[in-house]
């Protein structure tokens, strides 16, 4: 089986084939010749996902997947939620987003976070939705070299560690993208 997984992250796009079955040939925007950024205009994460992937199924006609996260700070009132990857302006810079998202907790003794993860999938024609939600904190300062984002400053509850001081595999058992995800391999081994 083909998909399309509707993003330029080459991050992410290693983390995920990770994740999918050997019979899942996954593709990039990239290897279908998308190389034009898709507007996310969506007001919600579940939004942009949609967005990505009708995006790709109207302008390409295939099956595809495309999926949006964002971080939630319960004392931010749930930013920088959908705006996550321009947090600090619209060049998508992860160290610039971490400096700003940092400083806005500086004051603040609550610092529990969420990642959420939508995805959706466009497959012969229908439509569906998976979410994967991975609870956590935010840490006063960066903390390891793996993973890309928020990564350095988010550590899950029951870990002693930021997603940036695991390893791939570690943090994909745990991950709120990996969730997401394995609700997706579920649904399409069905």
């Amino acid at each position: 089986m083909k998909l399309v997984f509707a993003t330029h992250n080459q991050n992410k796009f290693i983390e995920i084939k990770s994740l999918l079955p050997d019979y899942i040939e996954l593709q990039s925007l990239n290897d279908i010749g998308c190389t034009e950024e898709i507007p996310e205009t969506g007001e919600t994460i579940d939004e942009n996902a949609i967005i990505k992937a009708e995006y790709v199924r109207n302008n390409y006609g295939l099956d595809c997947f495309a999926d949006d996260t964002g971080l939630e700070v319960e004392s931010l009132a749930g930013a920088p939620g959908v705006y996550s990857a321009r947090y600090a302006g619209e060049d998508k810079d992860d160290r610039a987003n971490v400096i700003k998202l940092l400083s806005q907790l500086e004051e603040r003794d609550n610092r529990n976070a969420r990642f959420k993860t939508v995805i959706a999938l466009n497959l012969k024609g229908k439509q569906s939705l998976f979410t994967g939600i991975c609870k956590g904190k935010i840490l006063s300062e960066p903390r390891g070299d793996n993973g890309f984002g928020y990564d350095p400053v988010f550590m899950p509850i029951d870990s002693d560690k930021s997603f940036a001081e695991m390893s791939l595999s570690a943090k994909s058992a745990i991950s709120h993208r990996a969730k997401a995800f394995r609700e997706l391999i579920d649904y399409l081994q069905r």
